[in-house]
């Protein structure tokens, strides 16, 4: 039997939120389907089958398992009630009609080690090696949610996995990393980062008192002591699990050129984003409605020398949208 609860006025940031969550068409934790946005994942209190139905502003969350109190409970966060997207209100005339025209509010899951472990996946490679690898082990080592009949094709959550927890990630042997598509370098940073989510959950415990970007600065602080994480995954993180408005995705592949190229006439994205904290990933999130600049040169081909099942496809079962704005095959992330 299902819980539900109505969360009101957060309507219009729905689309974008769960958007900016799902990894690709073929995400097997994150779909939109039949009118609602489906989620799998687990939490503290175990699995969970999340579905979040849009009417007019408001909306009615849904869930069944062993973990809905929890995800019920953490379902405002997840859709940004808490958010004040209407008080950012820069001297921009750019800015200011891009906030007119989409709604930028930002809710976080609360889901550290689901965002970390796939996230470290997303790094230096395209959106089709990532999606296909992350894809590839949430369906071998993940766990179907409840209140999905396995027989049942024509459900709209049919097929969806949930994303394995720390123990389960860490557990992953070295050569199914690798037949997923996933290099020696990162499989070794998910199963260290794997091994100290504990930890980092205490640092969040200890900032619960503090808004969201000094909770998320500090959580960088201690992402950024493994190795192999570096500015651009801990960025990531912050925007997943926290929904941190200032966390911006310094030394992504196309984002920075984006900022240039509209706020800066080719200068530092860095110093162009200074003026709008805390909300340079919100300014971010407006600018992707322009869409990315064009990049020159010559396309990144997928590798061939890695032994992944099935070759690589970025799309696959179920509906949805990209949250990004970045090209499906040429998205291409830097550093870590």
């Amino acid at each position: 039997m299902s819980s539900s609860i109505v969360i009101r006025g957060v309507g219009a940031g729905l689309d974008g939120i769960l958007g900016r969550l799902q990894r690709g068409h073929g995400d097997p934790t994150t779909r939109l389907a039949a009118g609602s946005w489906w989620r799998a994942a687990i939490t503290p209190d175990g699995p969970v089958l999340l579905r979040l139905t849009r009417t007019d502003e408001d909306v009615t969350a849904e869930a069944l398992g062993d973990g809905a109190a929890w995800a019920l409970d953490r379902a405002p966060l997840l859709l940004g009630v808490d958010d004040r997207p209407d008080d950012f209100t820069p001297d921009h005339d750019l800015l200011a009609v891009l906030l007119r025209r989409r709604s930028t509010r930002i809710g976080g899951t609360g889901l550290l080690a689901e965002s970390l472990a796939q996230t470290i996946i997303e790094q230096k490679v395209t959106g089709a090696e990532a999606f296909t690898s992350i894809r590839r082990l949430v369906r071998r080592f993940g766990e179907q949610p409840p209140g999905i009949d396995p027989d049942d094709a024509a459900h709209p959550a049919a097929g969806m996995v949930a994303a394995p927890a720390a123990g389960q990630w860490a557990a992953i042997p070295s050569w199914e990393y690798l037949q997923a598509g996933v290099d020696e370098r990162r499989a070794g940073t998910i199963a260290r980062a794997m091994a100290k989510v504990g930890a980092f959950e205490r640092v969040l415990a200890r900032a619960a008192d503090e808004p969201v970007t000094p909770r998320g600065e500090a959580l960088e602080r201690a992402l950024r002591t493994l190795p192999g994480i570096g500015p651009w995954t801990a960025a990531k993180v912050r925007q997943n699990v926290l929904g941190d408005p200032d966390a911006w995705s310094i030394d992504d592949y196309h984002v920075p050129g984006m900022v240039s190229a509209h706020l800066a006439d080719g200068g530092d994205p860095g110093e162009a984003l200074e003026p709008f904290r805390p909300h340079r990933w919100r300014v971010e999130i407006a600018l992707m409605g322009l869409g990315l600049p064009e990049r020159h040169g010559p396309r990144r081909t997928l590798p061939s020398h890695l032994p992944v099942r099935g070759g690589w496809t970025a799309g696959g079962r179920g509906q949805g949208r990209w949250g990004s704005g970045s090209p499906q095959g040429t998205r291409r992330r830097h550093h870590g």
